[in-house]
C-alpha cells in the first residue's frame, strides 16, 4: 500500500521501520531536515520536508494517490488539521491521528466524522490501561489479551527460587502447573526460541505462557507466586500516563501517590485528581521515596520522561523489596536492556501505539480473515496474532495434527464461543472461532490462511 507518515518522531520512525519491512511504499513528512536524512539512511522511505498540515506539502507527498495517512506529530492540533486537509484532497483515503490531550477525548469521539478520522491512537492512554491490567495480576511481567478477554499470553521470569528453574517443560506441565497452558516462547540471553517438551528452563529465562483468562489465578498459585491485592501505588512522574493511570486506579479503589517535580504540574494534577495524593519532589531522590513510604507500598510505577531516571528509580525500588515494579521506557533500545536488569514489567507506549496501527494496516490489506489484533512478544522477536475465522477459512473441522503448518507458526489457543481451549493434535477450529497464532516474526501473517505451508 501507499502510506504517508506525517511526523518523524519516536512513533513515526518506529512505524516507518515496521511498515517498510512489510513491503509498503512509504513517504514520511517532517520539518526537521536532519531527522529526515537519518531516517532515509536507515529505512527505505521517501522524505518530504515541510509542514504536513499544508496543501502544497501534502500534494508533494502524493496524498491524492495514497491509501493511508498516519498523522503522528507531537501536536494534536496539527494531526487533526493534517487528516482533515488530506481527506479533502483524497476522500477515499484512510486517516489515523495520534491524539494525546485528555481534553480532546470526548470531542474527538463525537466529531470523528467531521474530522475525517478512521482511527485515533493515544499511546499514553494505552500504556495506562496496560499498567492497570498488570497491577491486577502482580505475578506477571506482561499480559496480552485476546478473544474479548477470554485468552491471554502472560510473561513470567524464572528466578533462582522459582519452582520452574532447572526443570523441563514436560515435567512442569505434568507435575507443577495445575491447569492447561502452553509455553509458546522462551527468551534466553536476548534470544527467543520456541521450546519443546525437553526444553529445560534456567534462571533468568523469560517465558511466555498461553492460558485461558479464567485460569490465571490457578497458574499463579501453581507457580508458587503469592500475590496480594494492590492497595497503594506510588507513581513517579506526573505526565499524561500518570494522569490516565491515576484515573483508572481511583476507579478501582486503589490509593495513588504521585511524585512530580514541576510545581505548576502538581497544581494541575491536584485539580484533575482530587482523590490522589500529589507531592512535589524529586522521585530520583532516595530520601524523597522513603519519605513517601516506598518500603510499605504495593507497587512502584516509574513514569517520568527520562528512561535512565525510570530505570534507576525502579532498581532502587526493587532493592527495597517493593512487591511490584513497572517501568516505562520510551526508546526501544532501552527496552532491550530490561532483560539484564531488575526493572519488573516494562511498558513502551510507542510499541503499543505502533501495534494498533500495524493491525489496522493489515486489516486494510485483506478484509477477509484479517488479523483482529497483533501483539509483539519476546522483545519484538515474535508476534501473537488473533484471527476471527470466517467463510474464507480453509481446513475447518480438521484435526491440527493433520494440517501442514509453516515451520515458524504455533496455534496457541482456540476460543469456541465463551470457551477457550489450549489446543493439542486432536483439536479443531471452526468458522466463528477466535484463534491466536504465535509466529517468530520472520513472515507477516495478514490473514489466517497464511499459517498453512
Amino acid at each position: 500500500m501507499n502510506i504517508i507518515i506525517a511526523g518523524n518522531g519516536k512513533v513515526g520512525h518506529a512505524l516507518a521501520r515496521q511498515l517498510s519491512a512489510e513491503g509498503h511504499d512509504l513517504t514520511i513528512i517532517d520539518l526537521d531536515k536532519q531527522r529526515l536524512s537519518d531516517t532515509v539512511e536507515q529505512v527505505d522511505v521517501m522524505a518530504v520536508e515541510g509542514n504536513c498540515a499544508t496543501l502544497p506539502v501534502l500534494r508533494q507527498a502524493g496524498v491524492e494517490g495514497a491509501d493511508l495517512l498516519i498523522a503522528a506529530t507531537d501536536m494534536d492540533e496539527v494531526n487533526l488539521l493534517c487528516c482533515l486537509t488530506a481527506h479533502n484532497l483524497n476522500p477515499k483515503m484512510h486517516t489515523i491521528a495520534r491524539i494525546r490531550n485528555p481534553e480532546y477525548t470526548d470531542q474527538i469521539f463525537e466529531m470523528r466524522e467531521a474530522f475525517a478520522l478512521s482511527l485515533t491512537v493515544n499511546p499514553e492512554r494505552q500504556a495506562a490501561v496496560e499498567i492497570e491490567r498488570l497491577l491486577k495480576y502482580p505475578g506477571f511481567l506482561r499480559r496480552d489479551t485476546f478473544a474479548k478477554g477470554r485468552a491471554e499470553i502472560v510473561e513470567v521470569r524464572v528466578d533462582g527460587k522459582s519452582k520452574l528453574c532447572n526443570l523441563s517443560l514436560s515435567e512442569i506441565l505434568h507435575s507443577i502447573i495445575k491447569c492447561k497452558v502452553l509455553v509458546c516462547a522462551v527468551l534466553r540471553n536476548g534470544t527467543a526460541m520456541v521450546p519443546n517438551g525437553n526444553f529445560v528452563l534456567r534462571e533468568g529465562d523469560r517465558i511466555f505462557v498461553t492460558a485461558p483468562t479464567a485460569d490465571l489465578t490457578a497458574l499463579l498459585k501453581s507457580l508458587g507466586i503469592i500475590t496480594r491485592r494492590v492497595r497503594r501505588v506510588i507513581l513517579c512522574g506526573g505526565g499524561r500516563v500518570s494522569y490516565y493511570l491515576a484515573e483508572l486506579l481511583e476507579r478501582d479503589g486503589i490509593s495513588v501517590q504521585i511524585i512530580e517535580q514541576n510545581p505548576q504540574r502538581c497544581v494541575e494534577l491536584t485539580s484533575l485528581l482530587p482523590h490522589a495524593s500529589v507531592v512535589q519532589g524529586d522521585c530520583s531522590s532516595q530520601e524523597q521515596l522513603e519519605a513517601e513510604g516506598l518500603g510499605s507500598c504495593d507497587a512502584l510505577v516509574t513514569l517520568t520522561g527520562i528512561d535512565e531516571m525510570n530505570m534507576i528509580t525502579s532498581l532502587y525500588g526493587a532493592s527495597r523489596g517493593v512487591p511490584q515494579i513497572i517501568t516505562k521506557l520510551g526508546r526501544m533500545e532501552n527496552c532491550l536492556l530490561a532483560d539484564s536488569l531488575n526493572l519488573g514489567s516494562v511498558i513502551c507506549p510507542r510499541e503499543l501505539c505502533s501495534n494498533s496501527i500495524v493491525r489496522y494496516v493489515r486489516a486494510m490489506q485483506n478484509q477477509a480473515g484479517a488479523a483482529v489484533s497483533v501483539h509483539t512478544i519476546a522483545d519484538g522477536q515474535a508476534e501473537a496474532v488473533e484471527f476471527q475465522l470466517d467463510g474464507s477459512t480453509i481446513h475447518c473441522g480438521e484435526p491440527l495434527k493433520r494440517l501442514n503448518l509453516k515451520a515458524n507458526v504455533l496455534v496457541a489457543s482456540i476460543t469456541h464461543g465463551a470457551r477457550t481451549v489450549i489446543p493439542n493434535g486432536d483439536s479443531v477450529f471452526r468458522r466463528g472461532d477466535t484463534v491466536v497464532v504465535v509466529t517468530n516474526g520472520q513472515g507477516v501473517l495478514r490473514q489466517f490462511n497464511d499459517i498453512f505451508a
